[in-house]
């Protein structure tokens, strides 16, 4: 397979799989200042997915602080929209597990009712939780820069990957 795809993933547990993974990878990065990352997955939530803890652990050169997002994993071939996640009060979710911040990863695009929801919630929380979302495009380039991730999840392009090195390396 020539390019990056969730066509790859199986179903919704290796996409969730993925982004916890995902964050274990980050922890290191020189691109970012994590220091420590703890990722918990939930247990089943109601629409039958899990959520996922993830705590980071941040160095800015003065302080460290951790920092703890919910995250919740949407695989749907279809836009993600509200009604999605209509079982959800997301900021009492975030609030139940002392978060900082709501994180939605897509494996497509969310509508823009559920888009303006979020941006509602970012500009009006009284509790300054944050709010993100990350569409497939979003977390595919985020994904592309972690070969480990590529080989874990991706073996179709893996391969690919190799069979172009070994064409430049002849």
């Amino acid at each position: 397979m020539d390019r990056l795809s969730f066509d790859e993933i199986q179903n919704w547990q290796l996409f969730e799989d993925l982004a916890a993974d995902y964050f274990k990878e980050i922890k290191g990065d020189q691109e970012f200042n994590v220091t420590n990352v703890e990722v918990r997955q939930t247990g089943a939530g109601g629409d039958g997915g899990r959520d996922i803890l993830i705590t980071l652990s941040v160095n800015d050169s003065i302080v460290s602080f951790k920092r703890i997002w919910v995250v919740q994993c949407k695989f749907y071939t279809e836009n993600v929209g509200k009604h999605h996640l209509a079982d959800v009060n997301i900021p009492s979710l975030i609030h139940e597990y002392g978060a900082d911040g709501y994180l939605l990863i897509c494996k497509n695009h969310v509508t823009a009712s559920l888009s303006t929801m979020i941006e509602n919630l970012k500009d009006r929380c009284r509790f300054n939780y944050q709010y993100e979302v990350w569409n497939g495009t979003n977390f595919l380039s985020r994904i592309r820069i972690k070969p480990k991730l590529i080989e874990n999840y991706f073996p179709l392009h893996h391969a690919y990957l190799l069979e172009q090195q070994n064409r430049l390396l002849l």
